[in-house]
């Protein structure tokens, strides 16, 4: 497979290069990560042909905004795309001792969701100063999930607020031709659902439900989207690590440890792989490829050899059988397109 080949994303008229880059571990995610490192990292994503980055002023609470807006400066904004995300508004804390907790690094700046009009503009200009860049191509809302916001109750609150005026500064925004599309990013496979029968959207990032460990959106979700012409990015296609480090002790999974049932279909599905030929990580990375819908995957990477493992891992050639092995082993979804 072709990293730098380039897919239409839905309705957007943007075409990405279908290996991107994700930025959550160079916002500190695991580690703390030097400057220099992150520098070199996105240099090596460059250099290895991949033209599209996405990232949100949650990664490092504006740690990685300001870091790959640095990169991309320098290089011809002709040449890449970009995505980052609103929902999120900072500010600097009131207190001194302000621990702004989650990331093992990061910035001490303070975080309150807002997915208003009001909201979403502040959002869109603040990130556009962080990257100190002009414009964006796309703009993802951000975590309205339950794991976020508490309960249902405080999604509906989410879903009240882009309803009220969100969605209006999104469509302002694309009119005026400031971006190209917007879209969502979804955690749970259920809110896919949850946001179609709701919002016109262009696409959807999608983080963790449609991997090789999880194909549920197929039975509904997907569908509608290829009915409506909506893209998809794949936001973690190696489920948070797991399947690119295989069951190994500390593995992770959903940004947590990998739980026994996880690290135990890992294990089955890397036997099978292995009797391939073909390292796990190279069929975790080119699955979600297979489905028509899907336009680019967007592995993070925390140094430059992972980055350039990234693009040699898309390029393994991979059987059929491969994939007509994990199906016989109900492994994968019966009905899961894949790749060739």
């Amino acid at each position: 497979m072709d990293p730098t080949a380039r897919r239409q994303l839905g309705r957007t008229g943007l075409a990405l290069t279908q290996l991107g880059m994700g930025t959550a571990p160079l916002g500190d995610l695991w580690e703390r990560i030097p400057e220099d490192q992150a520098q070199a990292t996105f240099a090596a994503a460059w250099q290895n042909g991949v033209r599209y980055y996405d990232t949100a002023p949650w990664y490092g609470n504006t740690l990685a905004e300001q870091r790959l807006g640095y990169f991309l400066r320098q290089q011809p904004r002709a040449e890449f795309a970009i995505s980052t995300k609103v929902g999120r508004v900072y500010s600097r804390p009131m207190d001194p001792d302000y621990d702004p907790g989650f990331w093992a690094g990061g910035l001490q700046f303070q975080l309150r969701f807002d997915y208003g009009y009001d909201g979403v503009m502040r959002s869109f200009e603040d990130s556009l100063h962080r990257l100190g860049l002009p414009r964006v191509d796309l703009l993802v809302i951000h975590d309205v999930d339950p794991g976020y916001h508490g309960d249902d109750a405080g999604v509906e609150r989410c879903f009240a607020q882009l309803e009220s005026g969100g969605i209006r500064a999104l469509q302002e925004l694309k009119s005026a031709g400031d971006i190209k599309g917007f879209g969502a990013g979804i955690n749970e496979g259920p809110m896919i659902g949850r946001f179609l029968d709701r919002f016109d959207l262009d696409f959807f990032l999608v983080a963790m439900p449609y991997t090789l460990l999880d194909q549920a959106p197929l039975d509904d979700a997907l569908p509608r989207c290829l009915e409506r012409g909506i893209g998809i990015v794949i936001g973690s296609p190696y489920a948070s690590g797991v399947l690119a480090t295989g069951p190994v002790e500390g593995a992770k999974y959903n940004y947590a440890p990998a739980p026994p049932e996880i690290l135990q279909k890992t294990g089955k599905i890397q036997a099978v792989c292995a009797r391939h030929g073909v390292p796990l990580a190279a069929a975790a990375l080119q699955f979600p490829l297979g489905h028509p819908a899907v336009a680019a995957i967007i592995p993070g990477a925390v140094a430059p050899n992972e980055a350039e493992r990234n693009v040699a891992t898309l390029r393994v050639e991979i059987p059929a059988a491969l994939w007509a092995e994990l199906k016989a082993e109900r492994l994968l979804h019966p009905d899961a397109p894949v790749p060739g």
